[in-house]
């Protein structure tokens, strides 16, 4: 399914009946709707960041709606277009907090290669219709997904933008672990307690305070061909 150590640690999810069920019901709305991400990115981002290699988790809703946006990671975009507000707050909060530039593009996937879990909790959305797939079973997956990583014997950071990513602190329950929370990024909250949150430098002081190679935040321009 995935390629990498997540299918020996989902086995099991993957063979119980909601799971196969919600696979069924995805190809359909595939087959008859426009959804993204692309089917060959639903799971980038367990692709993209092996269990093992997870120190932070980034947790958003769902994805982006709108064409070629979507990328199978939380609140990233694919390189070329515009960032959303949610985003921009981030890079905003990013650049505050640890001087970061802010790169020429949205894609966060230098995060991902650093350890970091770009994970929404559903996976899968129809064009132009924002929470459409809430409910077809991608919360069971995922609830699941945060209790696999809870269940992991090296420190990781949660980082919890909002009461819905909030929502899931009950899963957290490992000592060992790290919950970095605040407001949403989105610009009708980020005024509320997201900016000077310091996340990122929180992150990496926890990491650092374990003995964990901190994360390098900087995201490299893309140079234009």
């Amino acid at each position: 399914m995935i390629g990498n150590d997540w299918d020996e640690i989902l086995k099991e999810e993957f063979e119980k009946e909601y799971f196969v069920n919600l696979i069924e019901k995805i190809k359909e709305e595939y087959k008859n709707k426009t959804v993204f991400p692309k089917q060959t990115e639903i799971f980038s981002a367990f692709r993209n960041t092996p269990y093992q290699n997870v120190k932070v988790v980034i947790l958003g809703q769902d994805p982006y709606h709108g064409v070629n946006e979507a990328e199978g990671l939380s609140f990233s975009v694919k390189v070329g277009i515009r960032k959303p507000p949610s985003l921009q707050n981030i890079f905003k909060e990013l650049h505050d907090d640890l001087g970061c530039s802010i790169p020429n593009h949205g894609s966060l996937v230098p995060w991902t290669k650093e350890g970091v879990l770009l994970l929404n909790t559903v996976l899968t959305v129809e064009k132009d219709k924002a929470a459409s797939h809430k409910g077809y079973g991608w919360e069971i997956f995922t609830d699941e997904v945060i209790k696999k990583l809870n269940e992991k014997s090296t420190p990781i950071v949660f980082i919890l933008w909002g009461s819905f990513a909030r929502s899931k602190k009950m899963f957290i329950t490992n000592p060992l672990h790290h919950i970095v929370e605040s407001a949403h990024p989105s610009p009708f909250s980020a005024y509320h307690g997201f900016f000077g949150s310091r996340p990122f430098s929180k992150t990496n002081q926890f990491l650092i305070s374990r003995g964990i190679e901190p994360i390098h935040w900087e995201i490299p321009d893309v140079k234009s061909e």
